[in-house]
């Protein structure tokens, strides 16, 4: 492994929740990893591919259906595999997901699920754990970086012992924090991988199918009985004096134990099945029993259920991210307050497109034109602020393609007309494609626009299909925009450099006034991606910073809080000096590399 990670104490590492599933998942023997890049998930296939292990196939799907897919191949032949996506990627992976729950593996098979409370960089605020009883499969969710790397590894023998896959719920808190874990020794596997015929359970045909429903009641007998002798779950605190108790998980249970140290927690690592026993015995032993969890009522719903007393947060609560604040309102059983606002922050700063950005031209044209403008998922999203204000919608991944497919079905044809549809490559080769194909199939004349920036720019700029680069920075076969379309039908397809506004806006002015469905594939490179990472980097001058957190509001991630400074990342800086257009007090300087 070629990764040097910083070494606080003797044998202990200081880790980001990312950083500690792709150790656990490298120690654990880990053959396949793929997936797809979201934040907060992201960063768990990058710390893999920095290790440069070539044991481990490892690879960016081009969605998560295909990742979930590959990776059940993979644990079906008996190999250790993991895939990652963040929560709304559970959602594209549901089929074979619910499915393979049936099906079962043989090799250990772990799905990292990455919510984001709060929606930090997310178009809804889902809560995965409904995905794991859904299914009926386990899950384990980490309070912190050593929970991340141990409930990983665990992860993984827990799949082989019932021969399942097993969910591991991480959230954004978890996933970016940093904290100390002390790793145990690499298992060295001794096996060999392939795939062996077994009809009645590998194909799922309803007769297959029936008996195997069977199998996974039986298997979830097992994991009931497992969850609530495991050691994983535990009490903190003796709560001799406290007048009541709280169960907790994931990060939740953090805030609790530093409000109120001196009130007992419970810690569920198995968030489904739950150890209802566990948590009756624990019920009877505080006599009042408070649930604090993030989002919904999962965990209080359950329990009650069961016949267990237990009270729950306030409604305001059920909104958004925890913190210790929030925690303290909680346990205190007081209203909500809105924290003040310090008097010295800046003035607030939308995120915006970035100078030079070729989807700025498109945007100004769309915007003369006035057309309607079905949005997709990327930085093209932008487009919907102020000064472009011209995206009109912006549902899920590959929607830009669907939703003006089906406004163009049903308005006039005057509205019709301006009715176009923007995605972007990675998006396009994501999701995008079926619903091209849609449109030619049912005879659509509408306009589509491709914004063919060469990355999947929003996430922090990882390879797709269309870039011609795998993860690991080998060369891979280059996918074309255009010569896809062509070949699922499109007959009029058109590739502009957006920076040619005039000839972008001819183009659509002929497109949307033609009889056909056609494509504008506007291609130029995202600055951020082709900008060599030699070229520039920057450091942040310790006695300079005045800690205002405005740099932090990039949500860069190289930028980390240090004690009473920001520090950034030499390894994960790209460059781009945002941080340092963001800083009043110019503590930002750029450096020379070596």
């Amino acid at each position: 492994m070629s990764v040097v990670h910083e070494t606080v104490e003797a044998g202990k590492l200081l880790l980001a929740g990312n950083e500690a599933v792709a150790l656990a998942a490298a120690h654990a023997g880990v053959r396949m990893a793929t997936g797809y890049p979201g934040t907060p998930s992201t960063e768990v296939l990058q710390t893999l591919a920095e290790y440069g292990d070539r044991r481990i196939a490892l690879g960016w799907a081009p969605n998560e259906k295909v990742a979930l897919e590959v990776g059940a191949g993979a644990a079906y032949a008996g190999a250790r595999a993991l895939v990652t996506m963040k929560h709304v990627g559970l959602n594209v992976a549901a089929d074979p997901l619910v499915t393979s729950a049936y099906t079962g593996v043989r090799g250990g098979f772990v799905v990292v699920t990455a919510d984001d409370p709060g929606m930090h960089s997310s178009q809804n605020e889902q809560d995965s754990r409904h995905y794991a009883r859904l299914a009926g499969l386990p899950m384990l969710e980490p309070s912190d970086s050593q929970e991340a790397y141990a409930l990983a590894r665990e992860a993984f023998a827990l799949s082989e012992r019932f021969e399942t896959p097993v969910l591991l719920r991480m959230t954004t808190r978890v996933c970016h924090c940093k904290s100390l874990v002390e790793p145990a020794p690499p298992e060295e596997l001794e096996r060999r991988y392939g795939f062996q015929r077994d009809i009645p359970r590998f194909v799922m045909v309803p007769g297959n199918a029936r008996k195997r429903r069977v199998v996974l009641e039986e298997r979830l007998a097992r994991l009931r009985d497992y969850c609530e002798q495991t050691g994983l779950n535990r009490v903190h605190g003796d709560g001799a004096a406290a007048a009541f108790g709280v169960v907790a998980a994931g990060v939740a249970s953090q805030y609790v134990r530093e409000t109120a140290p001196g009130v007992p927690v419970l810690t569920l690592a198995t968030v489904w099945p739950l150890p209802l026993a566990r948590i009756a015995e624990f019920q009877r032993q505080v006599g009042d029993l408070l649930v604090v969890e993030e989002l919904g009522d999962f965990l209080l719903t359950e329990i009650r259920a069961a016949g267990i007393p237990a009270r729950g947060k306030a409604a305001p609560f059920r909104l958004g991210e925890l913190n210790p604040d929030r925690v303290r309102a909680i346990l205190e059983g007081t209203p909500e307050e809105p924290p003040p606002v310090p008097a010295d922050l800046p003035p607030p700063r939308p995120p915006v497109l970035c100078p030079g950005c070729g989807h700025r031209s498109v945007f100004s044209v769309l915007k003369k034109l006035d057309l309607i403008v079905m949005g997709d998922i990327g930085c093209y999203s932008l487009g919907a602020l102020p000064p472009l204000s011209t995206l009109d919608t912006c549902l899920c991944m590959g929607a830009g393609v669907g939703l003006a497919l089906g406004i163009e079905r049903v308005a006039d044809e005057q509205e019709a007309r301006r009715v176009v549809g923007v995605i972007g490559d990675s998006t396009f080769f994501h999701s995008g494609m079926t619903g091209v194909l849609d449109a030619v199939y049912n005879g659509s004349r509408g306009t589509l626009l491709v914004l063919d920036n060469r990355t999947t720019a929003m996430t922090g700029g990882q390879d797709h299909p269309g870039t011609g680069r795998r993860l690991d920075g080998t060369a891979a076969p280059q996918a074309d925009v255009a010569a896809v379309c062509r070949g699922l039908g499109v007959r009029d397809v058109r590739v502009i450099d957006p920076y040619d506004r005039a000839g972008l806006e001819r183009a659509l002015r002929e497109a949307t006034a033609g009889d056909r469905y056609s494509v504008i594939v506007c291609r130029r490179p995202c600055l951020l991606a082709e900008r060599p990472r030699e070229v520039r980097r920057f450091v942040i001058d310790a006695e300079a910073c005045r800690d205002c957190g405005a740099c932090l509001r990039t949500g860069c991630p190289a930028l980390e809080p240090a004690d009473g400074f920001v520090r950034i990342s030499e390894a994960l800086c790209r460059g781009c000096g945002l941080c340092a257009e963001m800083c009043r007090f110019g503590a930002v300087r750029e450096v020379q590399c070596p």
